[in-house]
C-alpha cells in the first residue's frame, strides 16, 4: 500500500524528479573530472618543472587550467540545481503521502482509528513517512551514481586494466559489506529501536496527560524513573545503530585506500594517468559511498512501511447497503424519536449513556439498546449517513491546535464568521471569547489548553450547532458550570432549537439540562 502512495507521489513529480537525477549525475562527473585533471594537471607541471626550462615552456597549461574552471563552474551550478529539483521533488511527494494516509484515517472506523493516541499518529506521519525519502532518493541517486561509476572507469581506464578492475572490486566490495551489515547489525537494533520509540511515546503521552497532577503533587522523579527502562532500550539500540554505521564507514574508506594503493603500485602507465585514474577513483567512491548510505537507509525505512501500513490499512470495497429513508424516526429501545423531537437519556453512572450516544454518531457500535432508523440497525448503518444526521458535542471536548475560528469551522466548509458568533451566543461562549485577546483568532493551544472544560464543552457545543445536522447529540454539556452559566446556556439553547426545529438527544445529570427534553429513558446499570 506503501509502495503504492510512494509510486504515485513521485510520479506526479517526475519532471522534478529526472531534473534532479541529470543534475546529480552531471555534478557527480564534473567532480570526479575536475578532480582528475586537476591530479594530472599538477603531476604533468611538477614532472615539467623537473624536465627543465625546455619542458616549462613546451608544457600547455592553458587548455587543463581552463578544464579546470570550466569544470568547477559547472560542478557548482549542476549541485545547485540538483538540491534544488531533488529537494522539492522529496517535500512534495512526501507532503502528498502524508495528505493521503490522513485521508485515510479519517475514513477509517472510528473504533479502528481510534486505536491509536495523538502521539503515535503524530510519530508515523512524521518520522515514519520522513524516513521513506529513501525510495525517492533512489529514484534520483542510484542512475546518476551508476552513471558516474561508469564514467570514473572510463577514467581508470587510462591507467590500465588494473585500475578498472580495482575500483569494480572496491566498489563491490563496499555494497556487499554494507549489505551484510544492514542484515546482521542495522536490522536488529532498528527493531530494537522501533520498539523502543514506541514504548517510550505511549508512556509519555499516557503520563503527559496528568501533567498538572504531576506538578502539583512532585512527581517528578517517579515520571522519570518511569520512562527511564524505555529510555535505555532506546539508548542501547541508538548505540549498536552507531556501531553500523562506524564499522561500514571504516570498510568503505579501507576499500578506497585499496584502490588508490593498487593503480599506484600496480599501474605502469605514466605518472600524470596514474594521479588522474587514481583521484578519479577516490571520488568515484565517495559516490559509491552515498550509494551505500542510500542502500543502509532501506533497513531504516523497513519498519516505517510495515508501520505505516499497519496503522492505514487499504480500506476495503464497501458493499453498498440497501436505500435507507434517512427522515425516518429512529427507534431506541421501543422509544420513537422523530425530528425535531427532543429525547434525553438518564442513569446511573456506567449505565452506558455515552456508549449509546457514540453509537449514534457512528464512533463505536457496541451500545446494548436496540437501535433503528427505518427498520435498520443503526450499527449497519455507512459512516457518512450518520455522520450526516448526527452533530456530537462530546463530554470529552477535543480541540485542535488553532483560533477559536479555526476550531469552529471544522464543522462544516464555507461558514462564515457571522455564523461562528451565533453559534457561540448559543452556546453562552460570546462573553468569553470577546475577553480573549483577538477574539475568533486568539490562539488556544494544543487541544485547547487555553480554555477550562466547561468552556471547551462550550466550544464543541457551538461547533456541533455550526454543523447543521437534523439531530444534536449532547453528552453531559454542562459539566463543570456554575448555576447561573448553565441557566443562561439552557435559556439560549431552548431558543436555538425552538428556532431551528432540530432534534434533540441528551445525556445528562443536571435536572436543569433535562428540562430541555419532552421525553426521557432512564437505563439501568449492568
Amino acid at each position: 500500500m506503501i509502495e503504492d502512495m510512494i509510486r504515485t507521489a513521485r510520479a506526479r513529480q517526475r519532471r522534478a524528479v529526472a531534473s534532479g537525477m541529470i543534475a546529480a549525475a552531471v555534478a557527480a562527473l564534473s567532480a570526479i573530472g575536475l578532480l582528475a585533471v586537476s591530479g594530472w594537471f599538477l603531476t604533468g607541471a611538477a614532472l615539467a618543472g623537473l624536465g627543465g626550462v625546455a619542458a616549462v615552456q613546451a608544457f600547455n597549461y592553458l587548455i587543463p587550467s581552463a578544464a579546470i574552471r570550466g569544470l568547477a563552474i559547472l560542478r557548482t551550478l549542476s549541485r545547485y540545481g540538483e538540491r534544488l529539483f531533488s529537494h522539492r521533488a522529496m517535500l512534495f511527494a512526501l507532503a502528498d503521502v502524508r495528505t493521503r494516509l490522513f485521508a485515510r484515517l479519517v475514513a477509517a472506523p472510528p473504533a479502528a482509528a481510534l486505536r491509536f493516541n495523538r502521539g503515535e499518529v503524530a510519530a508515523r506521519l512524521g518520522s515514519d513517512v520522513e524516513a521513506l525519502e529513501e525510495a525517492l532518493l533512489r529514484t534520483t541517486l542510484a542512475p546518476s551514481g551508476i552513471a558516474t561509476l561508469i564514467g570514473a572507469l572510463a577514467l581508470a581506464a587510462f591507467a590500465g586494466i588494473i585500475a578498472v578492475l580495482a575500483l569494480c572490486a572496491a566498489a563491490a566490495t563496499s555494497l556487499l559489506l554494507a549489505r551484510w551489515i544492514g542484515a546482521r547489525w542495522l536490522a536488529p537494533a532498528l527493531d530494537a529501536e522501533r520498539d523502543a520509540t514506541g514504548q517510550l511515546i505511549r508512556q509519555y503521552v499516557d503520563l503527559a496527560t496528568g501533567g498538572d497532577d504531576i506538578l502539583v503533587y512532585a512527581l517528578d522523579d517517579d515520571v522519570r524513573a518511569a520512562l527511564g527502562d524505555a529510555q535505555d532500550g532506546l539508548h542501547q539500540a541508538r548505540v549498536a545503530m552507531v556501531r553500523a554505521d562506524a564499522a561500514l564507514g571504516t570498510g568503505h574508506w579501507l576499500a578506497t585506500g585499496m584502490v588508490v594503493a593498487a593503480i599506484v603500485l600496480f599501474s605502469a602507465a605514466p605518472a600524470p594517468l596514474v594521479a588522474l585514474s587514481s583521484l578519479a577513483a577516490a571520488a568515484s567512491m565517495e559516490i559509491v559511498g552515498a550509494l551505500v548510505r542510500l542502500d543502509l537507509q532501506r533497513w531504516k525505512s523497513r519498519g516505517a512501511r510495515e508501520r505505516l501500513d499497519v496503522m492505514f490499512p487499504v480500506p476495503s470495497a464497501p458493499v453498498p447497503p440497501p436505500p435507507v429513508d434517512l427522515s425516518a424516526a429512529i427507534v431506541i429501545d421501543g422509544h420513537r424519536i422523530a425530528r425535531g423531537d427532543r429525547f434525553a437519556v438518564t442513569g446511573a453512572s456506567g449505565s452506558g449513556k455515552t456508549r449509546l450516544i457514540e453509537t449514534l454518531a457512528g464512533l463505536r457500535n457496541d451500545a446494548p439498546q436496540s437501535i433503528e432508523i427505518a427498520r435498520v440497525p443503526v450499527a449497519d448503518l455507512p459512516l457518512s449517513d450518520r455522520r450526516s444526521l448526527f452533530a456530537l458535542a462530546a463530554q470529552d471536548a477535543s480541540m485542535i491546535a488553532g483560533t477559536v475560528a479555526d476550531n469552529l469551522a471544522l464543522a462544516r466548509p464555507g461558514i462564515t464568521r457571522a455564523a461562528m458568533a451565533e453559534a457561540l451566543f448559543s452556546a453562552g461562549l460570546d462573553d468569553v471569547v470577546a475577553t480573549l485577546p483577538g477574539g475568533l483568532d486568539c490562539w488556544l493551544g494544543d487541544d485547547g489548553a487555553r480554555l477550562s472544560g466547561g468552556q471547551r464543552r462550550r466550544l464543541s457545543l457551538a461547533r456541533a450547532l455550526l454543523a447543521d445536522r437534523p439531530f444534536l447529540l449532547l453528552d453531559e454539556p454542562s459539566e463543570g458550570l456554575d448555576l447561573d452559566t448553565e441557566a443562561l446556556l439552557v435559556a439560549r439553547l431552548r431558543g436555538w432549537l425552538d428556532a431551528t426545529g432540530t432534534g434533540l438527544i441528551i445525556v445528562s445529570h443536571r435536572l436543569a439540562m433535562l428540562e430541555l427534553a419532552d421525553r426521557r429513558m432512564a437505563l439501568q446499570s449492568d
